[in-house]
């Protein structure tokens, strides 16, 4: 059907003497009055593809148990395998981070499930630090040394000795496979109190043993028990 401007006047209800459209403003009305009336306001419209959503950034997972070294836990876990058919249980085990000063709770017992960490001050051997500076310098296996080693060691059986309740432990490694002979054992020592960092910012110094306040010896005692692994190193 042909519509002519005439009709389309009509169409709209205007008289003659109405002003007339122009031609580029019918040509702008043209598809709204050929293709039905516009839709009223609150009428829903051809629903719009919703934009992609982004896939959620992954939350990382922590290398290490909060407050332990990386490069330290990483060290620790490869040593919990390569000695795992010597250990009785590997649930838990003990890092000890030689790189931090005396003064700082560097010996970690870690949750290996969980990642849970509780931490403890700890002393090192004098023969470690001779200045005693706070911070271990060297480490040594020998006897006589004094001096605190480096590697794996496995929780032995408890014994009452010269600071009483005291746990045995044997070296795994080339660098500590003394331990048991230069009696290398967990013990509580009145130099490794919380006191002493007040007194003289460090602890005091072991012959080579792990020497704690004894709040901290007794709850590690308790958390690692017999047969259970402690790793010891230095990164730096």
């Amino acid at each position: 059907m042909t519509i002519n401007r005439r009709d389309m006047l009509r169409h709209l209800g205007l008289g003659g003497g109405a002003a007339l459209l122009s031609g580029a403003a019918l040509a702008a009305d043209l598809p709204s009055l050929l293709g039905g009336q516009k839709p009223f306001a609150g009428e829903p419209l051809v629903p719009v593809a919703p934009a992609p959503i982004a896939p959620a950034t992954p939350v990382a997972t922590p290398v290490a148990p909060l407050g332990v070294n990386p490069q330290l836990f990483a060290r620790a876990k490869a040593a919990l395998e390569r000695h795992r058919p010597s250990l009785r249980h590997t649930d838990r085990i003990g890092i000890v981070d030689f790189s931090a000063a005396s003064r700082d709770p560097r010996f970690h017992v870690v949750d290996v499930a969980t990642g849970q960490v509780t931490s403890h001050r700890v002393a090192h051997g004098r023969g470690s630090d001779r200045g005693h500076t706070g911070f271990l310098e060297n480490f040594s296996n020998d006897f006589g040394s004094n001096a605190t080693s480096n590697g794996a060691y496995s929780t032995a059986d408890f014994y009452h000795g010269k600071y009483g309740l005291s746990m045995r432990l044997n070296g795994l490694d080339w660098t500590n496979n003394n331990a048991l002979g230069r009696a290398i054992v967990a013990h509580q020592a009145w130099y490794a109190e919380p006191e002493m960092i007040g007194i003289h910012g460090k602890l005091g110094r072991s012959e080579g043993c792990f020497a704690f306040g004894r709040d901290s010896h007794f709850e590690v005692m308790r958390m690692l028990g017999e047969g259970r692994m402690i790793y010891a190193d230095k990164l730096a």
